[in-house]
């Protein structure tokens, strides 16, 4: 509230012989102080709600910066939570990263035994574009596992034999095997006999075979040849084909026809001649004027065992007479031993096969693979 404070000096210029004039003047000050008093009311109420506005936004703006330190520790912690799992990502991913490299590594380790896998079958290829075209047909036959890969080693055996012997192959095995279980055997040659005896025929063979090939880079191995023509024929034609550019080739140092197989070897001067022969495997060669065949060209190979296994092994069906002494011609007691093993009551059987070299000559039996009953 607001006092007046009024004291005897106020009203020391109103003058006093004028009651009304002091009257007048001491309400226009009353006025005049109500005015102020009134204003000041103005000014405090003014006063006061600034406060009370200051006050409430004073509140806001705690709550708010409790809000945004609220907020400011959330993502505060949700930074941190996400740091922790990008660094765990990192983790995995660096994980990732060697177990990445080990598979690399072992890719490429893999990649280096494919590469010398791929060569190995390259230089298979090449050898087994070498080999001459062969007719085959399927028997029925077959193989598992590693048997169905390999190649056969098929015995052909040259046996010297001695003088005053024979061999004797039986059509069946029990046939031979009774005639060695009895050991001696007396032959009837008419008026007389003699007396002989079985024993095994046994003997080494390949079991398995390495070999050691490259092909040659001056050689063609030339097969499918006709069979009718001359050999003299057949190789100058051959030659003459092959000589010239046209048709690929160079000039000739050698030609020559293998007996055991047929087909036949060129070798040239120029090292480059027998590689591009070889990528056209059919050949049209002119024999004759307007005559012309298909033959096949392949590569030749120069090889060496690194590697043979042999094995013991014993005919089944062939036995081995001894003790024959010459007591007549060859050709007919060879024809009196066979008879004599023919018979069921000698414990003999069919005779497939009988050779008989007498005493002083010298005889070779080449043995070969039992085709009629195959294992």
């Amino acid at each position: 509230m607001l006092m007046l404070n009024l004291s005897f000096q106020d009203f020391s210029l109103v003058p006093d012989d004028d009651p009304s004039l002091h009257l007048k003047a001491l309400y226009k000050e009353i006025d005049k102080l109500k005015a102020e008093y009134d204003g000041l009311k103005k000014e405090q109420k003014l006063l006061s709600e600034a406060r009370s506005s200051n006050i409430m936004f004073t509140q806001e703006f705690q709550q708010r910066a409790s809000t945004m330190k609220k907020r400011l520790e959330d993502e505060k912690m949700n930074q941190a939570e996400a740091l922790k799992k990008e660094q765990e990502k990192l983790a995995d991913l660096k994980k990732e990263e060697s177990k990445l490299s080990l598979e690399l590594l072992k890719v490429q380790q893999e990649l280096g035994r494919m590469d010398e896998t791929h060569q190995s079958l390259k230089q298979q290829t090449e050898v087994s574009a070498a080999v001459p075209e062969k007719k085959v047909v399927f028997n029925g036959e077959t193989a598992e596992g590693a048997n169905a890969l390999s190649f056969d080693v098929k015995p052909h055996v040259v046996y010297p034999m001695e003088g005053g012997t024979a061999f004797i192959t039986f059509e069946e095995e029990e046939v031979a095997e009774k005639i060695l279980a009895l050991k001696e055997h007396e032959v009837q040659l008419g008026e007389c006999s003699i007396t002989v005896r079985a024993e095994p025929v046994q003997f080494l063979i390949p079991a398995s075979v390495e070999m050691d090939t490259q092909v040659c880079p001056r050689r063609i191995l030339v097969s499918n040849l006709p069979k009718k023509d001359s050999v003299e024929r057949i190789l100058d034609k051959l030659e003459i084909h092959f000589s010239k550019t046209r048709n690929g080739g160079g000039e000739v140092e050698d030609i020559v026809m293998l007996e055991d197989s047929g087909n036949v070897v060129i070798t040239f001067l120029d090292s480059n001649i027998a590689s591009g022969l070889t990528d056209k495997p059919m050949h049209e060669i002119e024999l004759d004027r307007g005559k012309r065949c298909k033959v096949k060209v392949t590569p030749f190979l120069n090889g060496e065992i690194t590697l043979l296994k042999t094995c013991n092994t014993t005919c089944s069906k062939t036995v081995l007479l001894t003790g024959i002494p010459t007591v007549m011609e060859k050709d007919n007691l060879q024809d009196l031993l066979e008879i004599h093993f023919q018979k069921s009551a000698n414990s003999g059987g069919e005779v497939d096969a009988i050779v008989y070299n007498p005493v002083g000559e010298r005889t070779l039996a080449v043995f070969q693979e039992d085709t009629a009953n195959p294992e």
